[in-house]
């Protein structure tokens, strides 16, 4: 009985070194990218953006608006693109949402972000990203159903999301957190 016991004993012992030897897995590796998620968006000259023409970097999507607090955020922006760009792509997704601070058209947004910030990252059409008319990268986004990994509430404009460069869900970062923060800019 004893014998039987030490092999029993030996037996779970190799089976947890393996098992405590293995790598990890990731807590994205078997979540949906969101280049597997349908949905469309435009660019602010109303172009279709094709998403997966950005495969192979990182993606950092951020809720912006031209009369917020947070809007001198468009200057760490733009210097988080010029400095990091050749691994991340950065993605400006305005919105008026809150306390209706992006009411400009699309040439306008264009022009305030160009003249004041002088901002070359890509920046979509206006949309939604809460409530009935939410867009759908943001049902993606916010959903841990959805992206895998997970939930969240846009609280308001500058929130970050970092996919990785399988288009996979990372983390998000609420406005108070800069572009240039160590948090976002370790990533890369």
């Amino acid at each position: 009985m004893i014998k039987y016991s030490l092999i029993v004993l030996a037996i779970i012992v190799v089976v947890l070194a393996i098992y405590a030897f293995q790598k990890p897995k990731h807590a994205t590796e078997n979540a949906p990218s969101i280049y597997d998620f349908p949905f469309s968006i435009k660019d602010l000259n109303g172009n279709l953006i094709d998403f997966k023409k950005f495969k192979g970097k990182k993606l950092l999507l951020v809720n912006v608006a031209s009369k917020c607090g947070f809007t001198p955020q468009y200057a760490e922006l733009q210097q988080l693109h010029e400095k990091y760009g050749d691994k991340v792509t950065i993605i400006g997704l305005p919105c008026n949402q809150f306390a209706n601070q992006e009411p400009g058209s699309p040439e306008e947004i264009q022009n305030f972000c160009s003249l004041n910030y002088g901002v070359t990252f890509l920046m979509t059409e206006k949309i939604d990203v809460k409530g009935e008319n939410q867009h759908p990268i943001y049902q993606w986004l916010t959903d841990k159903n959805i992206n895998g990994v997970k939930s969240s509430t846009v609280k308001w404009n500058f929130q970050k999301y970092l996919l990785d460069e399988n288009g996979k869900f990372i983390d998000f970062y609420y406005s108070v957190t800069k572009p240039m923060s160590d948090s976002i800019t370790k990533n890369f």
